[in-house]
């Protein structure tokens, strides 16, 4: 009996993990008047562990998100489309790096704009996510709560990346407008068809996930080369 109360007190505190971190380590840069300042009396060093853990953190929920989506709305001969989606994504005739080769040849400030480049293209399809999951007769609150949590933490992410950039690039704060353009059609009722519409949204999860992924490998490799490590190339 002890043990089960044990196992239940970890499982617990595993769940809730993710609220403690976020709270323990802020990323929120914006003062009142919506100026960068607050982060950057931070290090640098600190600040880009603060950003690595939102990363990490957004790539975690991105997979209980698309797994949660997988179990609940997607036929198991139709999963083997997790494998297939990065050709579908709509960032993927971006200038970012895909082999290992190639992201361990780009600067760190190609680095630090590969990852701005990635959290500005997700702004607005995750909020179009948002939308479209509201919609949905059963979504479970679990998947709209973490939706919004991710779209959230992305706006702090957007604004540790923009001081980081100025810290160690000598940049001056960007903007945090967009540095592309992007929109997804709007939600229409009566198109697409459920199934294409379950489809779309499991295609986005699916490719948020996978650019999650490359967010947190890119400032992970940037942690490593600002530690001066003799070898960076497990990224």
């Amino acid at each position: 009996m002890n043990r089960l109360k044990v196992l239940q007190a970890w499982l617990w505190c595993v769940s809730l993990w993710p609220c403690w971190l976020s709270h323990a380590v802020p990323l929120d840069c914006k003062d009142e008047t919506g100026s960068l300042t607050q982060c950057t009396s931070i290090s640098q060093e600190k600040l880009l562990d603060r950003v690595i853990q939102h990363a990490e953190l957004i790539y975690r929920v991105s997979e209980e998100s698309c797994t949660l989506f997988e179990d609940m709305f997607i036929p198991y001969p139709l999963h083997a489309l997790r494998n297939q989606g990065g050709n579908l994504c709509h960032t993927k005739p971006f200038p970012i790096p895909g082999s290992k080769s190639e992201i361990q040849q780009i600067s760190d400030k190609w680095l630090l704009h590969s990852v701005l480049m990635l959290v500005q293209s997700w702004m607005e399809p995750l909020i179009y996510l948002q939308t479209t999951l509201s919609r949905y007769d059963d979504a479970p609150d679990a998947l709209l709560n973490k939706t919004k949590w991710v779209s959230d933490k992305l706006l702090s992410l957007e604004q540790g990346v923009l001081v980081l950039i100025r810290k160690m690039l000598d940049e001056g704060i960007l903007t945090s407008s967009s540095i592309f353009e992007h929109t997804l059609t709007p939600y229409n009722e009566q198109s697409p068809e459920v199934l294409e519409s379950i489809l779309r949204d499991y295609n986005l999860l699916i490719c948020f996930k996978k650019d999650a992924h490359k967010m947190e490998t890119f400032l992970k490799l940037l942690k490593c080369r600002q530690s001066n490590k003799l070898s960076c190339l497990s990224y």
